[in-house]
């Protein structure tokens, strides 16, 4: 029989034992981090308080089920395969997606022990903000790498600043519109674009900036290298950090010089077309004023036969976007009712000349009266009657227009000054011309002098 005193000995070392093996109980069960203990294809035997507070299962009501099921746990392969590594390796971590008593789904790093006889120890972290935090991240990280393709790819000018006027940023439409590289505007100050005579335009910006305000549409001038002038519309938004204070500014400038450039021949058509329309209107209101006749018949027919001449002249305005019409154009329009190509009574030639709008007008209607009277009573009133028009357009720029009439009634001079002539030599006179009518007994001369 072994001294007693072994037997103390012995004893001692067990309740050693014993009292370490439960203060390392103590420990896991108090552990923050999820720990459980389960048989391999088995129920669970440990829940420490760490896996109660994550997944909200008291230990009375995990153990003994399958941790499988209680989470619905998703494995990042097949469950065979996990398994089978776990089983070959003894040991096996990653990323598993447990679904919590709440309904919450969470994420958790897993690190899994299997001991020779078919316990595994299981200790989980939860990484479920972490992995939140990450994927928001990742996100805002797409929506940067988005915002600024968009930034770079964009036709306007979009440029940083320092509340110094110092550029930080320049994209590829900034190079386009002002023609300097990134590489030769970052840290220069944003002024070199600016002329000089619009340096104090910055210092208001700026002012504005730091106080908090956005500046839109504001139409101004900028300078490209070279020295070439732009109109651009801005737009200049304050920039903040994260605490909210302002530590620059962000521009978008728009290049609308062809817009000005536009908006300005429009102008110009404008006031031009409405120079015309009261030309046209004084002419009208001139031939309405001399006309004459004894029946109102006859008083619209003759009114209704100028304002056409005139319509006629102004549908040439409009092929040449008012410039003008060609004298030959104006003369075939008004005598071709007289002409045909087998009959020659009208005779037309003179080279070229493109008469501005004033002068085509009072050419039209001055064609129109001479044939309306030589269908009437002159050349043109007789089968036999011609009608020779010829002009020069000489160096000095003076034209002079012949209406010559041949082999009509004989003609004697007027006792009085009739309408048609009234109109001629009126419009004529307006554009400081000079008008004379010859009646020889063969036939009517009118000579016509303008400066054009």
């Amino acid at each position: 029989m072994p001294p007693k005193v072994h037997v103390e000995h012995e004893l001692s070392q067990a309740e050693v034992a014993s009292e370490r093996a439960e203060r390392l109980g103590g420990l896991l069960s108090l552990s923050y981090e999820p720990m459980l203990v389960w048989q391999l294809n088995g129920p669970i035997e440990f829940w420490n308080t760490g896996a109660e507070r994550l997944y909200g299962f008291a230990p009375e009501e995990a153990i003994g089920h399958s941790s499988h099921a209680l989470l619905q746990t998703k494995f990042p392969l097949e469950f065979n395969e996990w398994i089978k590594q776990l089983q070959n390796e003894r040991f096996w971590s990653g990323e598993l997606r447990h679904v919590c008593k709440d309904g919450r789904e969470v994420i958790v790093e897993s690190r899994q022990q299997l001991l020779s006889d078919g316990t595994v120890i299981e200790v989980n972290r939860d990484v479920t903000e972490r992995k939140q935090i990450e994927a928001d991240l990742r996100q805002t990280e797409q929506q940067l790498m988005f915002l600024a393709s968009i930034v770079q790819s964009s036709d306007d000018a979009i440029v940083s600043k320092s509340l110094d006027g110092i550029i930080t940023s320049w994209n590829k439409g900034a190079e386009r519109v002002f023609a300097y590289t990134a590489e030769e505007a970052v840290g220069q100050p944003i002024t070199i674009i600016i002329p000089q005579d619009r340096q104090n335009e910055e210092r208001t910006i700026l002012t504005r900036i730091r106080r908090g305000e956005r500046i839109e549409h504001f139409e101004t001038v900028r300078q490209r290298k070279h020295g070439s002038l732009i109109w651009v519309s801005l737009t200049i938004s304050p920039v903040k950090n994260v605490e909210g204070k302002i530590i620059g500014a962000s521009k978008i400038a728009r290049d609308i010089t062809e817009q000005k450039r536009t908006g300005d021949q429009i102008a110009t058509l404008a006031r031009e077309a409405e120079h015309r329309s009261k030309n046209l209107l004084a002419n009208v209101q001139a031939m309405v004023n001399l006309s004459q006749a004894d029946a109102v018949a006859d008083f619209k027919k003759a009114i209704g036969g100028r304002i056409h001449a005139l319509a006629n002249v102004h549908s040439l305005f409009v092929a040449t976007r008012w410039i003008g019409a060609e004298l030959s154009t104006i003369a075939g329009y008004e005598l071709a009712p007289y002409s045909t190509s087998e009959d020659k009574r009208v005779r037309i030639d003179g080279p070229q000349v493109l008469l501005e709008p004033d002068i085509a007008q009072a050419v039209a209607v001055t064609l129109h009266e001479l044939a309306t009277n030589a269908a009437k009573y002159g050349a043109l009133s007789t089968a036999n009657g011609h009608i020779d028009l010829k002009w020069s357009h000489e160096a000095n720029g003076r034209l002079n227009l012949r209406w010559i009439e041949t082999g009509g009634p004989t003609v004697e001079s007027p006792t009085r000054r009739g309408f048609g002539r009234r109109v001629i030599e009126q419009m004529i006179a307006q554009l400081k011309g000079e008008s004379r009518f010859d009646w020889y007994a063969e036939g009517l001369v009118c000579e016509i002098t303008l400066r054009v």
